[in-house]
């Protein structure tokens, strides 16, 4: 079973990063390139901005996923870390099925929302690009922080120590 996660872990591991590195080079590349144009040419790129917002949904969204991968993910810890090893166990367990649940469900309801965008036909301002191909990130992302959820539940199930992550064991 650690095997198949270890193979869904690295799959999509590598997918996240390029999106994460790809999408931060090329929006430094197209602020750069904008300010060079708005300084040195009297010209700003009509789509810059546009792009850029395009680029920090991709970041957030598949940002979040790798953050929950790597158990950086936002935690309050202060009634957490005074807990024994039993409830420590027993609420990292509640949390990670809670979330995965929840991650899963928005994902399901994303869909409909970039369905619902496709139905309307709605386009962006500057680029002209279908917006449901720019929110098709947002259940991609929810979606593989879900599944990251769900696979650090089975790892607190079927393991002793206290998972936060599939890589990262709570010491």
């Amino acid at each position: 079973m650690k095997k198949i996660f270890l193979q869904i872990s690295n799959v999509t591991e590598l997918i996240e990063k390029f999106v994460v590195i790809s999408s931060i080079l090329l929006m430094m590349a197209n602020s750069t390139a904008n300010a060079i144009g708005r300084y040195v040419f009297g010209k700003s790129l009509f789509f810059s901005e546009e792009l850029n917002q395009f680029l920090i949904v991709a970041i957030t969204f598949i940002g979040f996923a790798y953050a929950v991968r790597k158990g950086r993910n936002i935690r309050m810890t202060a009634v957490y870390d005074s807990l024994g090893y039993t409830a420590k166990k027993t609420v990292s367990i509640l949390i990670a099925i809670t979330a995965s649940v929840l991650m899963l469900y928005l994902s399901y309801k994303a869909v409909f929302y970039v369905i619902e965008l496709k139905d309307l036909n709605r386009l962006s301002p500057a680029l002209q690009l279908p917006v449901y191909i720019i929110y098709a990130i947002i259940p991609v992302g929810l979606f593989v922080a879900g599944i990251q959820y769900l696979i650090t539940f089975f790892m607190n199930i079927t393991h002793k120590e206290i998972y936060l992550s599939f890589e990262v064991i709570d010491r």
